[in-house]
């Protein structure tokens, strides 16, 4: 039997008829089965097994992966090599940064397993409170600026490493730093090695425009998230989704042509997370307690927007069953493959 919520094979190997979607996917895509995946009796391979994620996005017709591959012998990751090679696909690494001396080995070693399997681009993110979003996680600018600096520092101990082995590491602009203070930290480190994995819409939760975000972070990157979103007005602020690509309210060709433009072969991974709608209480104090300086133009252009396109009803996807969520999850994937390729020319 497979792990919870596996779609049967029969179902799977069906790639799209007209060819390969150049565009790849990470395996937050695929949180809900992941999830699932961790919780797998003995001997069963996770979900998001390198291997089998490879397998399962490939029958999709998917042109990559972004998959944590964690530190595996030279064998297992020349296979995985060779099979992404095979199949004409790009494979994507996504990892954690080192967090002292202690831990270089550890994360050498992980970077030799994705450069082994033929990666070019391991992702990674600073580290953080809770979310992770900063507007939950700090109660105070002081205390955000802490946890930042600390990631700094894992930077400038992960840099000598990636440098040595000739692999990019991608820092996502992940709900942390603002559009200013990330380019600080990229500039900051001064790396051919060190530079940006693009979401192209995780700045919307600071009150930060879509499109001038992808445009200053453009010169920096290595890799790329794609996602849209919708929102809706709620008492306190606004509600985010992650919606299929074409759904939302994001100018996705024009951010696509604008990294492409720089960037020919960057790649793009799909991170179309399947949840509630997270919320943005961008009215309360606490929202403000550890954001610093944000101009009140910033607000109010993005409740205007807000209320000018935040019509549509946003899924609740926690009131379906497990069953049903894993079904949203992989159609929403799939749709997203197909307008990637239809509309973006992904």
């Amino acid at each position: 039997m497979g792990s919870v919520g596996a779609t049967p094979q029969s179902e799977i190997r069906n790639p799209q008829s007209a060819g390969r979607s150049r565009l790849g996917i990470c395996t937050d895509s695929y949180s809900l089965r992941g999830r699932a995946g961790r919780n797998a009796g003995e001997g069963e391979e996770r979900f998001t097994e390198p291997l089998k994620f490879l397998t399962y996005c490939h029958d999709l017709g998917a042109g990559g992966v972004q998959v944590g591959m964690g530190r595996r012998d030279e064998t297992y990751a020349r296979q995985l090599h060779r099979q992404a090679e095979e199949w004409g696909m790009f494979l994507e690494g996504t990892g954690g940064l080192p967090k002292d001396q202690a831990d270089l080995e550890r994360f050498e070693a992980e970077v030799v397993t994705a450069k082994n399997a033929g990666a070019a681009v391991i992702r990674v993110v600073l580290p953080s409170k809770g979310s992770g979003r900063r507007y939950e996680a700090y109660k105070s600018v002081d205390e955000f600026r802490q946890t930042r600096d600390r990631g700094r520092q894992m930077l400038e101990l992960a840099e000598p490493i990636v440098a040595r082995h000739r692999i990019r590491l991608a820092v996502e602009n992940h709900k942390d730093e603002r559009v200013p203070e990330k380019l600080e930290t990229i500039k900051r480190i001064s790396s051919e090695y060190v530079g940006m994995c693009v979401d192209t819409g995780n700045d919307l939760a600071f009150l930060e425009d879509p499109m001038e975000v992808i445009e200053a972070y453009t010169p920096w990157a290595f890799s790329v998230h794609l996602k849209d979103a919708a929102v809706r007005e709620y008492e306190d602020g606004f509600l985010l989704a992650d919606v299929p690509l074409g759904e939302g309210i994001l100018d996705l060709p024009k951010m696509v042509q604008t990294l492409r433009s720089r960037h020919p072969e960057v790649g793009f991974s799909l991170e179309m997370m399947t949840r509630d709608p997270l919320k943005v209480p961008c009215l309360t104090e606490a929202y403000w307690a550890a954001m610093g300086d944000i101009p009140g133009s910033y607000l109010a252009r993005t409740l205007k927007m807000v209320r000018t396109w935040g019509k549509q009803s946003l899924a609740q996807v926690s009131q379906l069953s497990m069953s049903e969520q894993f079904v949203l999850e992989d159609a929403n994937v799939r749709k997203c493959l197909a307008y990637a390729k239809e509309r973006l020319g992904l």
